[in-house]
């Protein structure tokens, strides 16, 4: 008989974020821990963004020209 094991649909974080959320919350602690997460986050992206920056040697002035380049990918027309 082969054992066969199922993978959960759910990462890590769904799965700590279901087991914190499985009792009642009143609604102010919901959004604190909204903010706490969104604000974790948009550090972490800050912090690996300034590292490319240092990386690359960028400066302002490159900052200001990527501001005005129209940098999306083309896309081929059907």
């Amino acid at each position: 008989m082969e054992t066969q094991v199922l993978k959960s649909p759910l990462n890590n974080i769904q799965l700590e974020l279901l087991k914190l959320f499985s009792r009642e919350l009143k609604e102010e602690d919901l959004l604190a821990i909204k903010r706490l997460l969104v604000r974790y986050l948009a550090e972490k992206a800050t912090r690996l963004a300034d590292e490319v920056w240092e990386e690359k040697g960028w400066t302002n002035e490159d900052m200001k020209r990527f501001a005005h380049t129209h940098m999306r990918t083309p896309y081929k027309r059907k």
